[in-house]
């Protein structure tokens, strides 16, 4: 009897085609494990697309590439976005992925009918009875409910939707946080206008990620990230709060380099409003043309249809396998096991525990299994 178009079964589905959920995807066709792979874009990699064009990622090409197929291009070269996004394209067409572009997923839940959960989105169901979410860390853009309070007259744009310098108005500019999105955009913006920085640093590299220095300890810099700064030891569980809430060090634009670029650079936070102008916590008040927020993305589960949230709004996980709820997952979220979970360096390695995971689970509830 043919499926119910609108209702699709299979034994994983995995929301988000990233660099993990592909990654994923890989593992689970190696495994020979039946899955589909949902991605709410119209294109696999419109989501590195979408991010400011200047970016580059922080790991040279040796380190970008996803499990069986290597970065192309010269291995100490630091890949756009866009070219990320080409890259994660041709991953899925040469590895057959099974991807359904376009769809959105709009809610997770316990199947009342069978084991397992039900995936939901366009009309269409997918029940299985293991799912995979891997939507990445850029899920809701934040910015303080006083930025409501700034005159009008004061262009406001989230890093979320800025793509070059043309789209700010003329004159000064604020950009609030100084992470990595922050140190790049405020390190572009110098060039063509006053820039102020606003926000407390959370450290940086002793060198930039493409100097000379890192060129010939790449090696190491991998290692430290995937391994010493992990859950497993205790710099890397001290470290990993902070990297939730968006407070990365410095990788590629040290302090130096901001401020030998002209940036004007206070740690003292944007924190509220006088007369229309943005206010540092030191009492300055800055007359700016903009306000660039680079203050990063809060996460929203409010779709899954579970109490499987902590404190910090992230599922509470043991290396992306969600304990609380059985055969839920998740993956390419901030600092999941380590440091490098937030790079396409750690997204193999992620994905490779946690499908090994469901082929261990699925083994172990097979009848063989279950009478032995």
């Amino acid at each position: 009897m043919p499926q119910d178009p609108t209702r699709e079964q299979h034994d994983v589905v995995v929301i988000g085609a990233g660099q993990s959920g592909l990654a994923a995807g890989y593992h689970l066709a190696s495994a020979a494990i039946d899955h589909v792979i949902l991605e709410a874009a119209s294109r696999v990699g419109d989501v590195w697309r979408s991010r400011y064009d200047s970016l580059r990622l922080y790991s040279p090409a040796r380190y970008d590439g996803l499990p069986g197929l290597p970065f192309p291009g010269d291995p100490m070269a630091f890949p756009s976005g866009a070219q990320m996004a080409d890259y994660l394209e041709t991953y899925a067409t040469t590895f057959d992925l099974p991807v359904r572009s376009g769809v959105a997923v709009e809610r997770l839940r316990v199947d009342a009918d069978g084991p397992g959960y039900v995936v939901s989105g366009g009309g269409a169901e997918w029940p299985a009875a293991h799912v995979i979410v891997a939507t990445g860390p850029f899920q809701r853009p934040y910015r303080p409910e006083f930025a409501r309070d700034i005159d009008p007259r004061i262009q406001q744009i989230h890093s979320a939707d800025y793509r070059h310098p043309d789209q700010l108005a003329d004159g000064p500019v604020l950009v609030v946080g100084a992470s990595h999105s922050g140190a790049d955009i405020a390190y572009e913006l110098a060039a063509s206008r006053r820039t102020y920085l606003s926000g407390r640093s959370h450290g940086q590299l002793p060198f930039s990620v493409e100097s000379r220095v890192a060129r010939v300890t790449w090696p190491l810099l991998a290692s430290v990230a995937t391994r010493v700064l992990s859950l497993d030891t205790p710099i890397g569980r001290k470290m990993a709060p902070q990297v939730r809430k968006g407070g990365g060090p410095l990788l590629r634009h040290r302090k130096q380099d901001l401020i030998d670029a002209g940036v004007e650079w206070s740690e003292a936070r944007t924190v509220g409003v006088t007369d229309g102008k943005p206010t540092l916590a030191d009492g300055e008040v800055l007359d700016v043309a903009c306000v660039l927020w680079c203050t990063g993305f809060r996460p929203d589960f409010s779709w899954i249809e579970l109490p499987i949230l902590a404190d910090d709004g992230w599922p509470s996980q043991e290396r992306g396998v969600i304990t609380s709820a059985p055969g839920l997952y998740i993956l390419g979220a901030p600092f999941l096991h380590s440091f490098a979970s937030m790079l396409v360096l750690g997204a193999g390695d992620d994905a490779a525990w946690v499908v090994e995971h469901i082929r261990a689970s699925r083994s172990s509830s097979t009848p063989a299994a279950m009478a032995a």
